[in-house]
């Protein structure tokens, strides 16, 4: 699976990351090397996080799924029952 950013996106990721090696690092680095950089995180770390943000959602939807008995559930046989309470409120 190949990440691919918009290219604003991506400028933007490239001017980060020069900074950080700008203020972090002895030296910095250039539009070349960090977009280089860029690539390889894509490539390398981006379907671990990608994964990671699949798997929280699937949780986060399963969670919902097991809840959606109590928001959608109606009870059977309640017809007669609006007729025993109105009896009962006489």
């Amino acid at each position: 699976m190949t990440i691919k950013l918009p290219n604003a996106a991506q400028q933007a990721a490239v001017a980060s990351l020069q900074r950080y090696f700008k203020q972090n690092m002895d030296e910095p680095i250039g539009n070349i090397t960090a977009g280089a950089l860029l690539g390889f995180f894509l490539e390398e770390i981006g379907p671990l996080v990608y994964n990671k943000a699949v798997a929280d959602v699937q949780q986060r939807l399963q969670a919902r799924i097991q809840e959606i008995d109590l928001e959608v559930y109606e009870d059977e046989f309640q017809y007669w029952s609006k007729f025993d309470n109105k009896k009962k409120a006489r």
